[in-house]
């Protein structure tokens, strides 16, 4: 189904921008998309201002609605499980799903890159860099951009404008002016800096290839994802402030004992480390919420620039992606009445959302201290026997969250909930895996399961 053209104009050549440009054009609009930076193309990005990206089923969901899923794929390394390292370099390891599901490692350039390669080639998509919004009047959809490199000034104005333009959005800017905008947003105490585990020789991967290695530490962790080229791309979660944080690590032997003290194992395979720590920004983490995301038939904010989230979940772009998803079934149903689908869009995807946000934060505690805790560990392996036993019934959380795209994260994160309280009364019971075989157990299990303790997968919309 092809709609008449409409006049689309996106602010942001991000991951969400790209996409969603290739969402629109495949509905029959004319696209323009004004990115504020560069052609990352072109120009040498700065490293170190990027976490790896893990993409799950609802971002290759996404991916694969505009037929680009195989494409995709081959650049993407599978990470079937998590594996934890002690301060003794020791491991252990955790599957994230059940045989043969995986969270995917992608370079956030790379990506982005191959999305901007399909819409420069997509005749109803242009592409502008270097043009900065500098102003947005709403009542007659207004756009001004700034180029700094040629100090010209540009003025459009557009029947549509989508705000894909992240965390920082020059068009939520422009929202919040209006009446009764809810806008919030929070920092965590810490920020993150990016560091790499060299390859191998002949590029081989000095690490287990196909895992996301976590080196948690109570307060603070280093994580790594592969990389195709046999590097990993490590970051530091790290406080700000405090006896073990960035503000302590002062000099090169600072960062050198703290390192070989709490990351043993890693240092050897991190010959740029102190290149890498010095010479890469610190980045921040922050989450935004905020309500209403449209104006009218006019604006529309998509991605980070209504929601952003922390990483700890690997669901930011992901969630970004299902939106586009989301965005194409409203259109799919709606046709051209814009404030129709504005309008159910930030309703469906609002809750959605908040919770994704919340439970991004809670999974840091989660990466950063409870996975080397062996109580931790032996629940998450009893779960995982409950689900085998009531696979209708009995979902974890993280499969809700990850390898359930249908489910929508407000209807996970309640299911998670109401589970996490069964495990707390469950797992008084349990000592030893072998544990789980106890007529007590399956008695309560038994009882838990008949108390019409059902999840319903819903779709989202």
């Amino acid at each position: 189904m092809h709609t008449s053209p409409q006049n689309a104009t996106i602010i942001g050549a991000g991951l969400v921008g790209s996409l969603l440009g290739l969402y629109l054009a495949k509905k029959g609009n004319k696209v323009a998309i004004y990115e504020r930076r560069p052609d990352m193309r072109k120009a040498s990005i700065a490293a170190g201002r990027s976490i790896n990206l893990a993409l799950s089923d609802r971002g290759w969901r996404a991916l694969e609605g505009i037929g680009i899923g195989e494409d995709i794929r081959k650049v993407a390394i599978p990470m079937y499980k998590r594996v934890m390292h002690d301060t003794k370099g020791n491991l252990t390891s955790q599957p994230y799903g059940k045989e043969g599901q995986a969270i995917y490692s992608v370079s956030r350039g790379g990506l982005n890159m191959a999305l901007m390669d399909l819409a420069e080639t997509n005749p109803d998509i242009s592409l502008h860099f270097n043009q900065q919004v500098t102003n947005l009047d709403l009542k007659t959809n207004t756009l001004e951009f700034h180029n700094p490199e040629t100090s010209q000034d540009t003025r459009l104005q557009s029947e549509r404008i989508f705000g894909a333009d992240g965390a920082f959005s020059a068009v939520r800017l422009a929202l919040q002016k209006t009446e009764r905008f809810q806008y919030s947003q929070s920092y965590l105490e810490y920020g993150y800096k990016e560091l790499t585990i060299a390859p191998g020789e002949n590029g081989t991967w000095q690490l287990e290839k196909n895992a996301l290695h976590i080196w948690p530490r109570g307060q603070y962790m280093m994580i790594a994802l592969p990389n195709l080229d046999g590097s990993f791309t490590c970051t530091l979660f790290f406080p700000y402030e405090g006896q073990h944080s960035f503000s302590a690590l002062k000099t090169e032997a600072d960062v050198m004992k703290f390192f070989q003290e709490v990351f043993p194992d890693a240092v050897p395979l991190m010959p740029t480390l102190l290149e890498d720590y010095f010479g890469n920004p610190t980045g921040t983490l922050v989450t935004v919420k905020c309500f209403p995301w449209s104006f009218e038939d006019k604006v529309l904010l998509i991605g980070d620039a209504a929601h952003a989230v922390v990483p700890f979940y690997g669901q930011g772009m992901n969630a970004g992606f299902e939106d586009c998803s989301v965005l194409n079934e409203l259109m799919e149903a709606h046709e051209n009445d814009w404030e129709t689908i504005f309008k159910t869009f930030e309703k469906v995807r609002k809750p959605n959302a908040d919770a994704i946000a919340d439970l991004a934060v809670e999974n840091f505690i989660e990466m950063r201290d409870k996975v080397a805790d062996p109580r931790f560990l032996l629940q998450k392996k009893i779960e995982a026997k409950i689900n085998a036993r009531y696979p209708e019934q009995w979902i974890p959380l993280y499969t809700m969250v990850t390898f359930t795209p249908d489910m929508p994260y407000a209807k996970a994160l309640k299911n998670g909930r109401k589970q996490e309280k069964i495990m707390k009364k469950l797992m008084q019971l349990i000592e030893t895996e072998a544990d789980f075989e106890k007529p007590e157990v399956q008695q309560m299990l038994e009882r838990k399961m008949t108390e019409k303790f059902s999840l319903n997968h819903e779709t989202n919309v």
